[in-house]
Formats: structure tokens, sequence, C-alpha cells
């Protein structure tokens, strides 16, 4: 591929379309907020005010922009290539999710709504809501698997803190998945007054699009930052991917650069083996789920598999629409990490950086550490570290302590 068929820019279309993913795939009871929402948005982003009160929001509240960091002894003990680490753990709440979630309740008092619901897995989008939610006056409700609350136990009360009703979802798996379905009965109902703030890069249009518009300044920092620091681009660029808010981020701003490779870290889970990871490039198929078109984990008649993660944030069953368009494209490479991959990263950025990462984000660690000793040591590789790994201590604690 010598360039992009079309200017990523571009995308979606008009009824939210990355090729043949994404889309309006919603209850005809939604289809008018959504329309509406879709036209808010594009008011927005094209006035100079509401930029600037992001851009004031981001730059003041969460703390932009974030560091990136070379990584010199986590490079010498891999043996190849330069490994910096872009330190979306140094935001405001703990990850990258607050950008999203500044963009969006901004949009909302534009909008006039009064009221927010969000779903969380991991907890982090349910923190950046809430604080955000707080900041600006609005009654927060969060939906969130009993199962994820279990392993998030510190992020609930970060969140109650806050202000937020946080409401466990007891259907299913208890996790992500079941999270959104309850989020979106409460839209639904209360559509008039409530903006629902999806966490990642999924659902229905406008969504997609919209989470990845307040996130791409990861990655428009990201490439100015390297250009100042080795004065050129890097070699590769690796993230991990749930929804794939954070990848897509960063990804966006290197998408016309064909020199660099962007590859997206699934979760291996204990096994390629269903049932037991979620690594919708490894055995999903074309299918729909909650908005949007795209490749899911599901059976042959379209039931949705059960999935596994070590990490809260990764378990989802379907990936976002715009990853799996680039994907077909081969624009953007997926691979994954095992949960066993994964908490030796964890393990060994702490004991060789000093950073304790989110287990999220320890898959994408994984993955640059393993892929940084392929390359030569004139390369350079940046991983993005999405969030950090307080929420995860304990949890880590315990899993790692029954091995």
């Amino acid at each position: 591929m010598s360039e992009l068929e079309v200017d990523p820019l571009s995308l979606p279309d008009a009824r939210g379309h990355f090729g043949a993913y994404g889309g309006m795939y919603v209850p005809e009871t939604l289809m008018t907020p959504l329309f509406e929402l879709t036209e808010a948005y594009e008011s927005a982003r094209k006035d100079p005010e509401f930029q600037r009160a992001l851009d004031f929001q981001l730059r003041e509240f969460a703390g932009r922009p974030t560091n990136l960091y070379f990584a010199d002894r986590l490079t010498q003990h891999c043996g190849g290539a330069k490994i910096y680490l872009k330190r979306e753990d140094l935001l405001h709440t703990g990850a990258h999710k607050i950008n999203n979630a500044l963009g969006q309740a901004l949009l909302a008092k534009r909008m006039g709504k009064t009221r927010i619901i969000a779903e969380t897995g991991a907890g982090q989008h349910g923190i950046a809501t809430a604080a955000m939610c707080a900041k600006l006056g609005f009654e927060c409700v969060i939906y969130m698997g009993e199962e994820d609350m279990r392993r998030q136990a510190l992020n609930v009360y970060r969140m109650r803190l806050c202000g937020a009703e946080v409401r466990g979802v007891s259907a299913g798996q208890k996790t992500l998945k079941e999270a959104v379905n309850e989020a979106m009965r409460d839209w639904v109902t209360n559509v008039r007054t409530t903006h629902y703030i999806i966490g990642s890069a999924l659902g229905s249009h406008p969504f997609p699009m919209m989470v990845r518009d307040f996130h791409r300044v990861i990655g428009e920092e990201c490439r100015r930052q390297i250009m100042e620091k080795e004065g050129r681009l890097p070699d590769e660029v690796a993230a991990c991917v749930g929804g794939g808010s954070n990848a897509i981020g960063i990804f966006f701003a290197f998408l016309q650069d064909l020199n660099v490779r962007l590859t997206g870290v699934e979760a291996g889970g204990r096994e390629i083996k269903r049932g037991h990871h979620a690594a919708r490039f490894e055995g999903g198929q074309l299918g729909v789920l909650q908005g949007a078109k795209t490749w899911i984990l599901q059976d042959p008649e379209g039931q949705i598999d059960l999935t596994h993660s070590v990490s809260a944030g990764l378990d989802y069953a379907a990936v976002g629409p715009e990853h799996a368009y680039y994907k077909e494209k081969g624009r953007i490479d997926f691979g994954y990490a095992t949960d066993a991959e994964a908490l030796q990263a964890f393990q060994d950025l702490c004991a060789i950086e000093g950073i304790v990462p989110a287990l999220e984000s320890s898959h994408g660690i994984a993955y640059t550490m393993r892929r940084a000793r392929e390359m030569s040591s004139d390369q350079i590789i940046i991983g993005n570290l999405s969030g950090r790994g307080d929420k995860d201590v304990q949890e880590a604690a315990r899993v790692l302590g029954a091995s």
C-alpha cells in the first residue's frame, strides 16, 4: 500500500460507516436523539469557542500535554529498539479516558442536558465521567458489572466520592457488555434530559467518531514530541485495544505516515480458545453489537461468546468499527498479549522503570517489549501507556499470589 485510499478525516460517512463497518444499528426510539447528537457535535466541532473551552479544560483540569518518556532502563533490559512511552497515566483521574469524558460533558452542557450516564469496565471512564459531572454540576449515574465492581473496588469508591451513583449490573458475565446494555436502556427512557457518554470508540454513530476526535490529541502531541526528541518519526506505535479509544487516539496522527507501523494489542486471556480470551481478530466474525457493525466474538448463530481478560477494560466482545476498517485495509496490524504476558509486563515496568501501569496498558507494554527485542538499536517504538495501575494493584496481588 503506497498511500491510504481515503483521507482519514473524511471518515466516517454521514451515516457513520467506515467502509463496511460502523453505522447506526439501534432501536427506532434512539434514531432521533442520535441525529440530534450528530448535529450538535458537528456544530460544536466547527465552533472556535467550543474548541477553546475544550483546550482550556484539557490543559488546566486534565493536565495536558502528557510526557513522551524515554524508558532508558526498559530499553537496556530489552536490548533492542529505543522504547518511548506516551504517559497518559499522568492525566487527572489516571488515564486517557478524561479526554473523551471532558469533551462529551462540554457537549452535553452545550445541548442543555442535566443528567449524564455512562458505562465502565475498568472504572477509569467511570471516574473520569464522575469527575467531570462534579466539576460541571451534572447528575451522574454509572453502570458497572458486578464482577468489574469487585475487581475495581477502588474506582467504585472514587466515583461515589465524586457524587456519582454507581449501579451494579448482575446480568450475564457481570462485565462491560452488560453495563452497556443497562446504560442504553436508561438512555432510551430518559433521553430528553440525559446524555450517554460512551467510554470507547464503540456503539452507534456518532460515538466512534466523537470518541476518536476527543482522543486525537494523544497522537498529535506524540507526533510532535518524537520529532522534537529524535528528529524523526518512530518505526512503530503500539497500544492496547479493548474498544480501542486510546489506540485510535494515538494512531490517528500517524495513519498517513505509511512507514510507521501501527499495532493494536488485544487481550489473549488464558489462551486463544473460545471463551478464554477477548481477541476479536483471533476467531471473531462480522456482526452487529450495541449499535455498530464490526468484528465480534460470537457463535455461528450470532450469540455473543463469553470473553475473558485479567484486565476489566479489555474483555469486550466487539472492537471499534474504525479499527476493523483499518485492519481490513492493512493499515493497522493486530496482535495479542495473554494474561500471563500482561502480568509479567506489569511487574517489569514497576521494577525497571518505577511506573505502575494499568493491566489494560500492560498488554500493550508486553507487546512493546517483545517487539523492541526483535528490532535493531537504531529503531524506535512508542508504547501508549494509556492509564496507571493503582486500581489494579490489589487484583494483581490476588492473581499473582494464587499463581
